[in-house]
C-alpha cells in the first residue's frame, strides 16, 4: 500500500505546539496506512525533508492541515513545488482556510481534494478509495472538482470523542522529541496544547468556525480528557494546558467534573469560553475551576454595544453591562478574563463606523477600570463567509470581494487581513484603522499583557509611566516613543503569538 505524509506547516517562530490537528488524521489511519509526520515548525527546510520521503517513491498521500495566516503562507509555495517535481502526488488539504475558500484552493491546480470538517472518517475512507479505485463521491465532508466544477459532499454528524482512537503520541515522539512540544509560556515550563472537543454550539456571524460546524459541538468526557493530560503530564513533565477548543467551557458539568480531577494535579490551564455561558455558573464551580489550576480564560466580548452585538449575531444573553459586570465578578475567584474586542464592523456612514470604534475604545477603558487585570485582545473586523447572515450580506453589498487565487491570499496585504490586523474593507479608511492601532499601543503600554514572560517588573513599570499619560488624556495618535520600546524589547502579543 502507498504511505502517507502528514504536514502540519509552520505556525509560530518559537513556541512549538503538540500538531493536535494531523495527529487525529494519524490516528484515523493508525494500522492501515503507513504515515510520517512533517512538522514545520521544527523542521529548519521542511521541503527538503518532505522531498526525502518522496523520492523513497512510497509515498502518495500528501495531507496539508491550513489555517490562514502563516500557515497559508507556507502550504502554497511548497505545494507548488510538490507538485512540480512529484506530479502524481495527492494533494489533501484540511482545515479553516480551504473549508471557507475551496474556490481558491482548488483551482490553483495543486490542491486535490479538500476535507470540509473533521476528517475521521473522511480522509481513511478518501485514501481507501483512492487505493481501490472505486468512487468517493458518497463520501461525506469533501470538497473536490469534477469535469470543471466543484462539488461539495454532504456534512456527516459530528463524532462522539471518546469513540475516537487515543492520539499516537508515542509515535509523534520517533519523529520530534516530545519536549520539544512542551515550552516555556506563562503558564508554565511545559506547557501542552490539548484539544478536547470540537466546534461550538453558536453561530457568530464573523467567525470561522460557523461555516464548518454549524452550531454543532462535540466533546470528549471530562474523564478522557483527564487521563490524556495525566498521560502527557506522568509521561513527559507536562506543567500546563492550553486547551484550543474553540469553546471549552460549554458545560458546566463536565468543567467541574474535569476540574475536580485536576485539584492536586498541580497544573495551570487556560480554555476559551463565553461570557454569557460562564455568567451561569456557580460561585462554587468558579472557585473550583480556580482551585483545579485554571489561571486565564479566554471570552469573546467582541464590543459593548448591543446593537453591534446584534449585528455580529452573537446569540445567547450577552450584553455589554453583562461584559463589565462579568469581569468584576472573576476578581474574587482570581481567574484573568481574557476579553477580545472586534472593531470596525460595516455601517451606513463612515462617521457611525468611527462612532462604533470610539464607543468600545471607552467601553475597554470602563472595563479595565473595573478589573485592571482584564488583558484586551483586540482585532479589526474581518468578513468570514457566513453564509446567510446580515452581516455578511452587508459585506458583500460595500463591494468586498475575497482574492480569487492562492497567490493573491499569500501576497502580504492579504496575509495581513487572515491575521485581523489589516481588514481592506471598504468601509474603514486609513485613519480609522491607525486609531484603532494607536489605541492598542497605548492600551498595551499602560497594561502590559501578563503573558510576556520576557518582561521583568522595570520594563513593565517604565513603560506604564511613559503611556500613562495618553492613556489618561485620551491622546492616542502617534504614540511613537511606546512603539520605539514595544519593538525593542519585542513585546508579545498574544493575538498574534499566543503566550
Amino acid at each position: 500500500m502507498n504511505k502517507v505524509i502528514l504536514y502540519n506547516p509552520k505556525s509560530a517562530v518559537a513556541k512549538h505546539r503538540i500538531p493536535n490537528s494531523i495527529l487525529n488524521i494519524a490516528a484515523a489511519i493508525e494500522g492501515k496506512y503507513e504515515w510520517v509526520i512533517v512538522d514545520g515548525n521544527i523542521e529548519t527546510d521542511p521541503l527538503k525533508k518532505l522531498f526525502s520521503y518522496l523520492d523513497t517513491g512510497e509515498y502518495s498521500y500528501l495531507g496539508f492541515t491550513v489555517m490562514p495566516g502563516p500557515q497559508l503562507r507556507e502550504s502554497v509555495p511548497l505545494s507548488k513545488a510538490i507538485r512540480a517535481k512529484y506530479p502524481h502526488t495527492t494533494m489533501i488539504w484540511g482545515g479553516y482556510f480551504p473549508s471557507t475558500q475551496p474556490e481558491a484552493v482548488l483551482n490553483s491546480g495543486y490542491v486535490d481534494f479538500i476535507i470540509n470538517g473533521p476528517g475521521d472518517n473522511a480522509f481513511p475512507r478518501l485514501i481507501d478509495a483512492l487505493e481501490n479505485h472505486e468512487p468517493y463521491e458518497f463520501i461525506k465532508n469533501l470538497i473536490y472538482k469534477a469535469n470543471g466544477k466543484t462539488h461539495k459532499t454532504i456534512k456527516e454528524d459530528l463524532l462522539d470523542q471518546d469513540s475516537l482512537p487515543p492520539l499516537p503520541y508515542d509515535k509523534l515522539g520517533t519523529f520530534y522529541p516530545m519536549k520539544k512540544y512542551l515550552g516555556k509560556t506563562y503558564l508554565g515550563n511545559h506547557t501542552m496544547a490539548y484539544h478536547s472537543s470540537i466546534g461550538c454550539p453558536f453561530t457568530c456571524s464573523f467567525c470561522a468556525v460557523v461555516p464548518i460546524y454549524e452550531a454543532r459541538w462535540k466533546a470528549k468526557s471530562a474523564q478522557r480528557v483527564y487521563a490524556d493530560v495525566k498521560y502527557i503530564k506522568d509521561k513527559w513533565g507536562a506543567d500546563a494546558i492550553e486547551f484550543h477548543d474553540n469553546n471549552f467551557f460549554v458545560s458546566e458539568k463536565r468543567t467541574v467534573e474535569f476540574s475536580k480531577m485536576m485539584v492536586g494535579e498541580n497544573m495551570s490551564w487556560w480554555g476559551m469560553a463565553r461570557i454569557d455561558t460562564m455568567d451561569k455558573f456557580k460561585d462554587e464551580s468558579l472557585a473550583l475551576i480556580r482551585e483545579a489550576g485554571c489561571k486565564i480564560i479566554f471570552f469573546g466580548a467582541e464590543s459593548g454595544n448591543d446593537e453591534i452585538l446584534a449585528q455580529l449575531d452573537k446569540g445567547g444573553t450577552q450584553t455589554g453591562e453583562q461584559i463589565i459586570r462579568f469581569a468584576e465578578r472573576l476578581k474574587k475567584f482570581d481567574i484573568i478574563p481574557e476579553y477580545s474586542f472586534v472593531l470596525g464592523t460595516p455601517a451606513s456612514t463612515p462617521e457611525k463606523v468611527q462612532a462604533q470604534i470610539d464607543f468600545d475604545i471607552d467601553f475597554i477603558k470602563k472595563v479595565k477600570a473595573v478589573n485592571p487585570r482584564t488583558e484586551i485582545v483586540l482585532y479589526t473586523y474581518s468578513p468570514v463567509p457566513t453564509e446567510g447572515s446580515e452581516l455578511f450580506k452587508q459585506v458583500l453589498e460595500s463591494g468586498f470581494e475575497y482574492p480569487k487565487t492562492l497567490d493573491d491570499w499569500v501576497s502580504p496585504a492579504w496575509e495581513n487581513f487572515d491575521m485581523r490586523k489589516n481588514p481592506l474593507t471598504p468601509w474603514l479608511t486609513p485613519e480609522m484603522i491607525d486609531r484603532i492601532r494607536d489605541f492598542e499601543t497605548v492600551l498595551n503600554g499602560v497594561y502590559p499583557t501578563v503573558t510576556d514572560i520576557r518582561l521583568n517588573d522595570l520594563k513593565r513599570r517604565t513603560i506604564k509611566l511613559i503611556s500613562a499619560v495618553r492613556y489618561k488624556a485620551n491622546l492616542y495618535k502617534y504614540p511613537y516613543e511606546i512603539k520605539l520600546l514595544q519593538r525593542y524589547w519585542k513585546y508579545r502579543q498574544p493575538e498574534i503569538s499566543g503566550f
